[in-house]
C-alpha cells in the first residue's frame, strides 16, 4: 500500500560549497533546514519528534526550488525567500519566527528587541527558545539575532555558521540593496 503524500516528507541533501545540509518539506512547504555538515540522523530525529507519521522519500526534483533558493541566498544572490513553509510550532513560536523574517538582511536584533516587537517584552528567555527551535535555518534567519550587548549567542547550527552567515549577508547589503 503506497503512503497517502500528505504523510510524504520529500528530502534531500543541499550541497553547496563546503557546506552540505539536509532540507526536507512537505506537501505544503519547506519545514527543515538543517545544520551545516550534520549526519542524516539530525533531519531524521527532528521529522520523527514534528512530523511522527510521515515516510521519508528522497526526491531531489521535489526539494529543487527550495534547494535554488537557498543556493542564491548563500551566493549573495537572494536576500528575500518567496519559498512555503509548513511550520511545526506552537502560536508562540510561530510568532517569534514570523518577526525574524521582518529583521532586514544584513542587520541584526537582540533577542529583546523581538520580545517588544511581538508585543511580550518580559519573554526574553522564551523568545531565545523559540528562536532555538526554528525548523527552517537560514531562511527564517535566526542567525540575525545576536546578545543585547553585540555578542554572538548560541545557534542551533553552531556559531561558525552563524557567524558565515552574518559575514555573507554584511557583504551581500554592501554589494546590493535588497529588493522588498
Amino acid at each position: 500500500m503506497q503512503a497517502q503524500s500528505e504523510h510524504i516528507m520529500y528530502w534531500t541533501v543541499l550541497q553547496h560549497k563546503d557546506w552540505n545540509m539536509h532540507i526536507a518539506a512537505t506537501k505544503r512547504g519547506l519545514c527543515y533546514v538543517g545544520s551545516a555538515n550534520q549526519p542524516f540522523e539530525e533531519m531524521e530525529t527532528w521529522i520523527s519528534k514534528h512530523f511522527n507519521h510521515s515516510i521519508l522519500e528522497r526526491n531531489d526534483s521535489v526539494m529543487e526550488a527550495y534547494v535554488a533558493e537557498l543556493c542564491q541566498y548563500m551566493e549573495g544572490k537572494l536576500a528575500d525567500f518567496s519559498i512555503p513553509f509548513d511550520l511545526s510550532g506552537t502560536a508562540f513560536q510561530k510568532s517569534v519566527w514570523d518577526a525574524l523574517i521582518h529583521i532586514p538582511y544584513g542587520e541584526t536584533r537582540s533577542y529583546s528587541d523581538i520580545a517588544h516587537q511581538i508585543g511580550k517584552p518580559a519573554s526574553v528567555r522564551a523568545v531565545g527558545t523559540a528562536i532555538g527551535a526554528n525548523p527552517v535555518l537560514i531562511s527564517i534567519p535566526c542567525h540575525r539575532v545576536i546578545g543585547k550587548n553585540g555578542a554572538l549567542t548560541g545557534y542551533r547550527g553552531g556559531l561558525e555558521m552563524k557567524t558565515r552567515l552574518l559575514q555573507l549577508e554584511r557583504e551581500g547589503a554592501r554589494v546590493h540593496v535588497p529588493e522588498k
